[in-house]
């Protein structure tokens, strides 16, 4: 799980577009707080906190505490809003999280143990078919990102999620087949290999 962070917020009392702009004019981004049962709050952030936290990576699984008036209120980024020209953040939507709240997040895939591939060294090629996986987690034990492990994976062979070890109590939300993460692929960068072995072959013959 990655590491929490506090940010330090102001409420708002008042909602809608033009609070919105105003918001944002005075160097702010606006944000809600929603979940655990309890009314939305709407706040404004520091710009810059959150343009880097967004920007970092990360920002959609780690666990965040926002400080609203001396109140603090542990929270998961769930959704944000980018201004499709400058790239600034806009709005930025929170989950409450409660010792029981449980939530989906899209967590990164690392490959490791490349050169303990027999298929990557022959010169094949790793085809990641999931960059990032869907789980349904518990929102405290969110994990950074999950491991898949290419040790003795050879041409031809596919790695699915079943063969990589999770965390407790964290499960794909995809649970009705065993979907494929990567496979190993052969290259072109192989043919010319094979071509010359054929090659070679007739020219034995006819020498002997």
């Amino acid at each position: 799980m990655s590491e929490t962070y506090e940010l330090t917020a102001e409420a708002r009392e008042q909602v809608g577009k033009g609070s919105a702009r105003a918001v944002r004019r005075d160097g702010k981004v606006p944000a809600v707080i929603y979940g655990d049962k309890q009314p939305p709050l709407a706040i404004a952030l520091p710009y810059k906190d959150v343009y880097y936290k967004i920007h970092g990576g990360g920002f959609l699984t780690t666990i965040a505490t926002i400080d609203v008036g001396g109140k603090k209120i542990q929270v998961l980024p769930k959704d944000y809003q980018l201004d499709p020209v400058k790239d600034m953040p806009v709005h930025v939507d929170f989950l409450r999280v409660g010792k029981d709240t449980e939530v989906n997040v899209e967590v990164p895939v690392h490959f490791v143990n490349e050169d303990k591939s027999p298929g990557i060294k022959r010169g094949g090629v790793l085809n990641i078919v999931r960059h990032e996986v869907e789980f349904h987690c518990p929102a405290n034990a969110i994990p950074e990102f999950i491991t898949v492990d290419l040790t003795g994976a050879d041409i031809g062979d596919s790695i699915h999620i079943s063969a990589v070890k999770l965390p407790a109590g964290v499960r794909p939300v995809i649970h009705d087949r065993d979907f494929t993460i990567a496979t190993i692929a052969g290259s072109a960068a192989m043919k010319p290999e094979v071509e010359e072995t054929e090659a070679a072959e007739p020219a034995a013959e006819a020498e002997e």
